[in-house]
């Protein structure tokens, strides 16, 4: 399966509780932080959710 590497550009502060839980279930803390996941569905929805905070690549 594919991986996405996921980068924290946009701050937490500020926002409503249920994005600040998405960035955290995400496992990213701080700003410009990055994690690698699987492609997967959860995963996706979990992006989708949160787009506008984050910037995304397959790699």
């Amino acid at each position: 399966m594919a991986k996405i590497r996921i980068k924290l550009i946009k701050s937490t502060i500020g926002r409503k509780q249920d994005q600040i839980d998405t960035v955290k279930a995400l496992g990213l803390k701080k700003l410009n932080s990055v994690v690698e996941h699987e492609d997967t569905p959860q995963i996706r929805g979990m992006i989708n959710k949160i787009s506008f905070m984050l910037d995304v690549e397959e790699i």
